[in-house]
């Protein structure tokens, strides 16, 4: 069997190229990596969006989703194509629950305002980080020029999104394992612990490590997506 495809699913106010050293790493082991565009429009259609790209691999897949790619994921792993899923600082709903709920539960650490919303034409809500605060929140280990142009970069979100409610928990028929940092501060450690303990997942924190922990401790990340890429394909042989 040959090795899965690693699909990459980015969160809420980053875009793809957030996985640029992971992909790096991982690309140079030889795995096959798609970093797609997460469209951001709420959960349904972001998870729909996801599938119908599982849908077109020709063999399996193991997930990642990183903060609410997390619940992207959640969502859109019930293919049987997929393998296995990996958190990376993600949110992990059940069925059910929403983002919301979860930060209701284990409120971020980021004091403070913070969010910015933007009210379009047709009278839906985005909404973006305020770009001064971003660079300590989000990124606080990521090299300050890079932390400051992912500031004035970000792709808004629909405030939608982190309303709906997920209809599938895939991790409860998938494996997982999932990496965050302690130092996160938009999704606090102890909604990770309690959302992955739930999820059985395989747990690695990283000691300070901000909530953009893949861009920060890119080896690690893509350590633990390389052992669950191993120990899914493992798996489908046995």
């Amino acid at each position: 069997m040959s090795n899965p495809t690693i699909v990459l699913i980015h969160g809420a106010f980053v875009d793809a190229s957030t996985w640029r050293p992971v992909h790096d790493r991982l690309t140079g082991d030889g795995y096959k990596v798609l970093a797609p565009p997460n469209p951001l429009r709420g959960l349904p259609y972001d998870a729909s969006h996801t599938a119908s790209l599982i849908d077109q691999l020709e063999g399996p897949a193991v997930l990642v989703g990183h903060s609410y790619g997390g619940a992207v994921i959640t969502m859109a792993g019930g293919s049987d194509k997929v393998a296995g899923l990996v958190y990376v600082a993600g949110v992990v709903p059940d069925e059910g629950e929403s983002v919301n709920d979860l930060q209701g539960r284990f409120p971020s650490l980021a004091m403070g305002p913070l969010v910015r919303p933007t009210e379009l034409s047709d009278g839906s809500v985005e909404i973006s980080i305020d770009p001064v605060r971003f660079p300590d929140v989000f990124a606080a280990d990521v090299p300050a020029d890079d932390a400051a142009f992912l500031a004035i970069s970000q792709r808004p979100v629909s405030a939608a999104a982190f309303d709906d409610r997920a209809t599938a928990a895939a991790w409860r028929t998938k494996p997982s394992w999932a990496v965050f940092g302690t130092g996160d501060r938009p999704v606090a450690p102890e909604l990770h612990r309690f959302s992955y303990d739930r999820a059985g997942s395989k747990v690695t924190e990283v000691d300070g490590a901000s909530h953009l922990v893949m861009l920060s401790k890119a080896d690690i990340v893509a350590g633990v997506i390389r052992e669950a890429v191993i120990a899914c394909t493992v798996s489908a042989v046995a």
